[in-house]
């Protein structure tokens, strides 16, 4: 299993919170970008022709904010450089006021299959507060003309003056207009960012409010018919992420445009953030890759079991030992011994028990003293 992730740096507007590489300012290179992103794919085609992939999930900033026809080529790319398989998941995120039954029908016909739509909050005034450029009423009117489809809606938690309501709120309202996937996770205050001022300012809610709203929301979710399988994400059955399922099960992936990650036989790079540089090298004929880093096997081993312990599965010892050649529960028992009342521990899987796995952070750390 392999994925394929494609960066789209542009927006409309730069939310609060954001920490990402995007532009609000330079929608007007978007066509020169993309042809550099095609010109990349076609550079990658000959080292990963033996490569089969499964996914292919194109993300942001805002895809849905520049032309549909750049989309379709996009997509058009991807199949005929690489191995896509025919029956791939791919997704593509948008942001409500973004998109309409136009776009929405142009991204159909060239085989986009799944919709990540950033809804955030049901509440307009912390949606103003968030510096999102849409409303409620643009997301339901988003949600309509997905009716049918397979989409995702993000809800995010720990905002300024939100309460338990406004989260029960979001998620009815996801679950009501069709989500058939809610990701729920919490705002991170990034250092630089506006919001980042908000909490040194004591205006967003503390650790004990947020883990009450994420508890509450599962409770939500879970009696909407929808299951968690990684700490932040809840799906109908069958309606998991596959993209993302890829990640926390350490699959390979392959990233193109600025800031994309990938990792390929166990070597991990990430291109540059510097718009104007990752211009410079595809339009030189070279890769946009800053920082490169092959992973040895302790360290493989450590993010397989960061990962998998994000997850309600958690580590399968038997696909462990396939891997690592090593029993978990032997080599790990003192750490799962002090870790016993956070752990449900079996012949199978040693896995976060349900209600712990929201701070699985400080868990998790504990297999690495």
């Amino acid at each position: 299993m392999a994925g394929i992730y494609v960066h789209i740096p542009f927006c409309k507007s730069k939310c609060r919170y954001c920490d990402f590489a995007s532009f609000s300012d330079k929608l007007c290179y978007a066509e020169s970008y993309m042809a550099c992103v095609y010109r990349e794919m076609a550079k990658r085609k000959e080292e990963l022709k033996n490569y089969s992939f499964n996914t292919l999930y194109i993300g942001g900033g805002t895809p849905s904010v520049i032309d549909e026809s750049y989309i379709a080529m996009l997509v058009a790319a991807a199949k005929k450089n690489f191995n896509l398989s025919a029956d791939a998941e791919i997704t593509i995120e948008m942001n409500p006021g973004t998109v309409s039954a136009r776009k929405i029908g142009v991204y159909k016909k060239c085989g986009i299959n799944r919709f990540s739509v950033g809804l955030q909050t049901a509440v307009n005034s912390q949606l103003a507060d968030l510096g999102r450029v849409h409303t409620l009423n643009e997301f339901v009117t988003c949600a309509k003309l997905l009716k049918g489809e397979n989409f995702s809606a993000d809800v995010m938690i720990g905002l300024k003056n939100q309460t338990a309501e406004d989260v029960e709120k979001t998620i009815e309202t996801a679950a009501a207009f069709g989500a058939s996937h809610i990701s729920m996770y919490a705002l991170t205050p990034e250092d630089g960012t506006p919001v980042y001022t908000d909490y040194l300012n004591g205006e967003l809610p503390d650790g004990d409010e947020v883990a009450a709203l994420y508890e509450m929301g599962v409770k939500r979710l879970k009696e909407l018919g929808f299951d968690r399988y990684e700490v932040s994400n809840f799906a109908k059955k069958g309606k998991e992420s596959r993209h993302n399922l890829n990640y926390w099960r350490r699959g390979e992936y392959i990233g193109f445009g600025v800031s994309a990650s990938s990792c390929i036989n166990d070597v991990r790079f990430t291109n540059t953030f510097d718009l104007d540089e990752y211009f410079k090298c595809i339009l030189s004929d070279n890769f946009a890759v800053i920082d490169r880093q092959e992973i040895d096997k302790e360290g493989q081993e450590e993010e397989y079991i960061m990962l998998a312990l994000r997850t309600e599965r958690g580590i399968d010892t038997a696909d462990y030992k396939s891997k690592f050649n090593a029993d978990f529960a032997k080599k790990y028992s003192s750490q799962i011994k002090r870790l016993e009342r956070f752990l449900s521990v079996d012949e199978k899987s040693v896995k976060i028990k349900p209600e712990h796995l929201f701070v699985q952070n400080s868990i998790i750390i504990e297999f690495f003293n």
